[in-house]
């Protein structure tokens, strides 16, 4: 029988401790009896440390990256395959067997796929909170399934952005499913959350945060006052993790 190859993967970010990723990937390896598999997270600083960090650890064979750089990561790839590259952000990385570092976003799968049973035949336009590299593949999802979008953004850039004090009435009322892919409101700022209108929100809304600790984030308890429904981002973490477990074992 041939011995069991030792693998490495892990998280790239700057403070992760909290991260779920390591928990899930460790519980799964411990599953399937992988015992010489190890999850580790690659906590810097700075994007410009990724190469020595990297170097210091032996048969690495996938990342995932998280905030803050799904975008800044992609100069130091060899690769991006195509859904990655039309969204400029990545979340996946595969080390393949030529020594190749190529760039995947498994943030699309994971979003699409948990948000899809929710969605009414009235949910037409969404809004995107936040214009960091989570927001560009929740975008992609978007368009793939037919839903117009805007980013709201401190700083509106062109013709796809609006500023948080542009949001009235009429537009809460227009885009009725808003995405918040800002960090706001995380464990343990739990009391915070983005500076939208919640009185215009209404039992027509759907609001979606990528945020998973507190399992009711400040934003989707304001929403759920309204009585719209409402959905955190544990489910999609989930789903990406599995996405990223096929691209590393594909």
């Amino acid at each position: 029988m041939k011995e069991e190859e030792s693998k490495t993967f892990g998280l790239l970010g700057k403070n992760i401790s909290y991260s779920f990723s390591r928990g899930y990937f460790t519980e799964k390896f411990e599953k399937l009896k992988l015992n010489k598999y190890k999850y580790l997270n690659f906590d810097i600083q700075q994007i410009k440390d990724f190469p020595s960090i990297i170097g210091e650890e032996k048969n690495v064979r996938g990342i995932n990256v998280t905030i803050p750089y799904k975008e800044e990561i992609i100069p130091f790839l060899d690769k991006l395959d195509e859904t990655a590259k039309n969204i400029g952000a990545v979340n996946t990385i595969k080390f393949t067997k030529r020594g190749n570092l190529k760039g995947y976003n498994s943030d699309v799968v994971g979003f699409e796929n948990s948000i899809k049973p929710l969605l009414k035949k009235h949910h037409k336009k969404a809004l995107i909170l936040g214009t960091g590299g989570a927001s560009k593949a929740i975008a992609f999802a978007l368009h793939k399934n037919s839903i117009k979008y805007k980013f709201v953004s401190r700083n509106p850039e062109g013709k796809k952005e609006i500023s948080y004090h542009s949001l009235s009435e009429e537009t809460l009322l227009k885009y009725t499913v808003i995405i918040n892919c800002t960090p706001l409101g995380t464990f343990p700022e739990i009391e915070k959350c983005p500076d939208i209108p919640y009185h215009f929100i209404t039992d027509a809304h759907l609001l979606y945060d990528l945020i998973y600790n507190p399992e009711v984030s400040t934003f989707l308890s304001k929403g759920k006052e309204k009585g719209a429904i409402i959905k955190n981002g544990f489910e999609m973490l989930q789903l990406q993790a599995e996405e990223s477990w096929r691209i590393w074992n594909e």
